[in-house]
C-alpha cells in the first residue's frame, strides 16, 4: 500500500504559486474521486476514427502447473474515451505524451460548473463572462491550476448518439456538445498560466467546431487536454486536487488517461 507520506509528496508536486494557492487534502482521510470512464466495447471515439477499443484473451484458465493464469492483448488509438491531448497534438513543434512535466498533471482543481447552460444550448461554449463571474465567486483561478469543465455530459455516456449529437459512422460534420470557448481559454492559458483544461464532453472544443480554436490554443502554450472526464459532479469548485496521469507513450499524441480527484470530507462523513 502507498504510504499517505508519499502520497502528500506526490500532490505536493503540483504546486503552482498563483493568486490562491491551494494545500493539498489530507490524504489520510480525502475522498478519491474516479474521473475516468473505462475502456471496453462501449467506448466513445471520434467518428473518423479508424478502430475502437479491443481487448482479446490470450490465455484465461489453470495452467499444465496448477495455478491459474490470465492474460490479454489491447488495442486502442490514442484518442478516444477518457484520454489526453498532448501538446503535438495540434502544435507541430509541442510536447509529445512521454514529455509532459508530470507536475504539470498534479495539481488545484477548479470546476466550472455550466451545466445549466449546456442542457439549454447542446452547442454552449464557456465563455470570458462565465469565467469572470466564476472568479468574482470564488478568487483567481490558480496558476498551474487544472481546471475541469463540468457541462453534464458525461451522464449521457456510453450513448453515442445522446453524447455526440449524431452517431452517423464516419462523420464528424454534425456533431453537438458544449465545450471552452476561446476567449474563456485564451484567458486560462494565457493570463492565468493553468496546467491543464478538461472536459466531461468528447473535446475542449464544442461539437460544431471547424477549426478546433481551443485546441489550437493550448497546444500553442503547452497546455494538455482531458476529454471525456467522469463523475465532476463530485468534484467542489475548488479545493480539490488532481492527479491525471496518461499512458506513458514515447512520441505519442496522446493516450489513455486515468484521472482521480482527491477532495477534502469533512469529521461528520468519516
Amino acid at each position: 500500500m502507498v504510504s499517505t507520506r508519499l502520497l502528500i509528496a506526490i500532490a505536493a508536486l503540483g504546486a503552482g504559486g498563483g493568486s490562491t494557492p491551494r494545500s493539498p487534502p489530507d490524504l489520510s482521510t480525502a475522498q478519491v474521486v474516479d474521473l475516468s470512464h473505462p475502456f471496453d466495447e462501449k467506448t466513445i471515439y471520434w467518428p473518423t476514427s479508424p478502430s475502437a477499443f479491443e481487448l482479446k484473451r490470450l490465455s484465461f484458465g489453470v495452467t499444465p502447473g496448477g495455478w491459474f493464469y490470465a492474460a490479454n492483448t489491447l488495442c486502442t488509438p490514442e484518442h478516444g474515451g477518457t484520454h489526453l491531448d498532448a501538446p503535438i497534438h495540434f502544435a507541430k513543434d509541442g510536447k509529445t505524451i512521454d514529455q509532459i512535466p508530470l507536475r504539470q498533471l498534479v495539481a488545484p482543481a477548479v470546476v466550472i460548473d455550466v451545466s445549466a447552460k449546456a442542457e439549454a444550448d447542446p452547442d454552449y461554449r464557456l465563455s470570458g463572462e462565465d469565467l469572470r463571474t466564476w472568479e468574482r465567486q470564488h478568487g483567481n483561478v490558480p496558476s498551474g491550476a487544472i481546471v475541469l469543465l463540468r457541462t453534464g455530459w458525461a451522464r449521457r455516456w456510453p450513448d453515442r448518439k445522446r453524447y455526440l449529437g449524431d452517431d452517423t459512422p464516419g462523420d464528424a460534420s454534425k456533431l453537438h456538445f458544449p465545450s471552452y470557448g476561446k476567449e474563456a481559454a485564451e484567458q486560462l492559458v494565457r493570463q492565468r498560466r493553468v496546467g491543464a483544461l478538461g472536459v466531461d464532453t468528447a473535446s475542449i472544443d464544442h461539437g460544431p467546431s471547424r477549426d478546433f480554436i481551443v485546441h489550437q490554443i493550448t497546444s500553442a502554450a503547452g497546455v494538455p487536454g482531458l476529454e471525456n472526464l467522469a463523475n465532476l459532479d463530485q468534484v467542489p469548485a475548488v479545493g480539490a486536487w488532481v492527479i491525471a496521469l496518461p499512458m506513458k507513450i514515447a512520441g505519442g499524441s496522446g493516450g489513455p488517461l486515468r484521472a482521480v480527484a482527491l477532495v477534502s470530507i469533512g469529521p461528520e462523513q468519516r
